[in-house]
């Protein structure tokens, strides 16, 4: 699976390769967590256009989102029958602008131990993702999304069996054509990475906390002895964790 990730590349370097007008102007992000707002790419009126949604996939007709599990990630080998997202499947394919993603595993057997993934020549990279619009009793509206994942390659397969699905630029009109590319068509990218195209190694502990989101949490590190406390949050790290708890949430 994947359930943190990075978006650390400049505002113009992901417009640039994603092709959208608007010019957004977001901060890098070392930690983003799902039920945070996630920059996407889907096509509006024929265009590709920016949006913040909420990770955590909402199919339209679940009644109480705070009573359905979190779908965070979407099972490739699923996505074209399982009804939570066999819709979205077929009509609202996304992109999602990543430079890197965590994943929590062992290569030894031994406990697990977090892990930073991210592209031997660099980012930005596209996840491929599905977006859907649930709609309130009282006519709210909150676009949510989840990553689609598929099997490991044989590089990352070592650490964990999951990764997200990347989708190569010359592919992008290919997943996000919704009325043009049938979903079966589309499904045809849900695939593991190329080998070459990821590096990994061991970070700290200090990104199981979603308080600490600095550069920090993407450096290498030796492995950790027996009984290493974890890393405590830096007080630019609190502050940034309070102003976002102060916040009203989506649901």
């Amino acid at each position: 699976m994947c359930g943190r990730y990075v978006i650390t590349s400049p505002a113009d370097a992901v417009r640039a390769l994603f092709g959208y007008e608007e010019a957004p102007n977001f901060p890098s992000r070392y930690n983003v967590a799902p039920t945070q707002p996630i920059p996407i790419v889907r096509l509006v009126d024929g265009k590709r256009a920016f949006a913040l949604v909420r990770w955590g996939f909402v199919p339209a007709w679940v009644k109480d989102p705070k009573a359905f599990s979190l779908l965070v990630n979407a099972r490739g080998e699923f996505v074209l029958d399982k009804p939570s997202f066999r819709n979205a499947m077929r009509r609202r394919r996304c992109l999602i602008p990543a430079d890197g993603f965590y994943e929590w595993g062992s290569s030894s057997g031994g406990p697990k131990r977090p892990y930073f993934v991210r592209p031997k020549s660099g980012g930005p990279i596209a996840f491929a993702g599905l977006w859907e619009t649930w709609t309130g009793p009282n006519g709210e509206e909150v676009d949510t999304a989840a990553i689609v994942t598929t099997r490991a390659n044989r590089a990352l397969a070592a650490i964990h069996d999951r990764m997200p699905v990347v989708v190569a630029p010359e592919a992008f009109n290919l997943w996000l054509d919704c009325a043009r590319v049938d979903a079966l068509t589309a499904a045809a990218l849900i695939a593991p990475a190329p080998e070459g195209l990821f590096e990994c190694y061991e970070i700290s502990p200090a990104v199981n906390r979603v308080a600490n989101d600095d550069p920090r949490l993407i450096e290498a590190v030796s492995p950790a002895k027996p009984g290493q406390p974890e890393a405590a949050p830096t007080p630019a790290a609190e502050a940034k964790q309070k102003k976002r708890d102060d916040q009203p949430t989506l649901f």
